[in-house]
């Protein structure tokens, strides 16, 4: 169930912010911290439970700052659940649409002088 670990991260709007912002282009915990008006220890945590959830990367080192980056690994994992979904939706209606032409069949076969 990895999808869940990357939707239960999402689910908090801070980290949702914090990862739309990194989706556009790498950023430091101090500016994230700052964009998102939390203390850099907050924003660590918030980067730590991304991290975890395969929706952050390892940092990149530029001198003594750290540039954080999406990746799309944790992403995935929750669009192949949500597209199963849809394929269980999808099937479904093909059953019920079966099952209306099965119907409409007999009732013409019945009707029928």
């Amino acid at each position: 169930m990895a999808y869940g670990t990357a939707l239960t991260a999402l689910a908090d709007p801070t980290r949702r912010g914090m990862f739309d912002r990194l989706r556009r282009r790498p950023h430091t915990v101090g500016e994230l911290a700052r964009s998102a008006r939390i203390s850099q220890p907050a924003a660590s945590q918030h980067l730590s439970v991304l991290r975890r959830a395969r929706l952050v990367g390892a940092p990149r080192r530029e001198g003594t700052r750290r540039y954080y980056h999406a990746t799309p690994e944790g992403l995935a994992d929750l669009r192949r659940w949500v597209d199963s979904m849809w394929d269980d939706v999808l099937a479904a209606y093909a059953s019920l649409e079966t099952k209306a032409e099965r119907r409409g069949r007999q009732a013409r076969t019945h009707s029928e002088p």
